[in-house]
């Protein structure tokens, strides 16, 4: 299945992609949130589809949201590309390298971008995510994929001054508001293809910039389930996002390139569809 969340920032209801056209499943389907993923809502939906066929159609006209509702913890993983390492001029991690996106930064997949106030180097990252189906505490590698719900493209858009030049965290630079555009849907694991194999890209104003594949991953998704739940408690609907290959704005050389208000980027994963930000400068609401 594909799912997706539809409408009104907050006012989002949820929805599946079948064959390309949308369908309104808030009939039987209050949100995508924990509660769903933990009672077994992803099989009583399955079910129900194919009980089903007169479900409304959404028109294409309607924003989406992100393909789940906000998740108790957003977790990345840093560094988790070879080649990613070699252009910030970090080393290769000996273990995942975990921080937090604030779930205040979840939003649309095509949502504007908002700049952060005085912000002079926000810059883009492709990433893979998955969400989780059920709770998890000390997971076994062997069992981890039981645990996943299904993925999704992400943008963990990240300011570096923020985050690399004022101390501290760095969720400092990764959690503001819009900077973790999810979707445009939440792909189940039957219907992802080999998520060790799939190819991402990333262009801003049209120049491509990154160009990869999920094979680069240092650390695999059973195994950054297993470890994450050595440390906390995955709960259902967490969104996991695996890290971004080379191509940022800050590894370019000479010069880093970052985002500046009226730039589009559009990036995708093969399987998981594509998704469109522009840039906007911040303003007082």
């Amino acid at each position: 299945m594909k799912l997706i969340r539809f409408g009104e920032e907050g006012k989002e209801k949820p929805g599946i992609l079948l064959n390309d056209k949308r369908f309104d499943v808030s009939s039987i389907v209050t949100d995508y949130n924990e509660s769903f993923f933990e009672n077994d809502g992803l099989a009583k939906l399955e079910e129900a589809i194919k009980n089903n066929t007169s479900f409304p159609e959404v028109s294409n006209e309607i924003r989406l949201g992100s393909p789940v509702a906000r998740p108790s913890k957003i977790i990345c993983i840093g560094l988790n590309y070879v080649d990613h390492c070699e252009e910030t001029g970090a080393a290769i991690p000996a273990e995942p390298i975990i921080f937090f996106k604030s779930t205040t930064s979840l939003c649309g997949p095509n949502d504007n971008l908002i700049i952060p106030k005085n912000s002079e180097k926000t810059d883009w990252e492709v990433e893979l995510a998955f969400v989780v189906g059920k709770k998890a505490s000390y997971v076994s590698e062997e069992d981890a994929p039981n645990y996943v719900a299904g993925y999704c493209l992400l943008n963990d858009y990240s300011e570096r001054a923020y985050q690399l030049e004022r101390g501290g965290q760095w969720a400092k630079g990764k959690g503001s508001d819009t900077f973790a555009p999810l979707g445009p849907t939440m792909v189940t694991p039957d219907e992802a293809g080999d998520v060790n194999n799939l190819k991402m890209w990333l262009t801003v104003n049209g120049k491509t910039f990154q160009n990869s594949n999920t094979s680069n991953l240092i650390f695999k998704i059973p195994f950054l389930v297993h470890y994450l739940s050595q440390f906390m408690t995955l709960l259902p609907g967490d969104v996991i996002s695996t890290g971004t290959p080379p191509g940022v704005g800050l590894g370019i050389k000479p010069d880093p390139i970052y985002i500046k208000a009226g730039d589009v980027i559009e990036l995708g994963i093969e399987g998981l569809g594509t998704s469109k930000q522009t840039a906007v400068a911040y303003s007082q609401k």
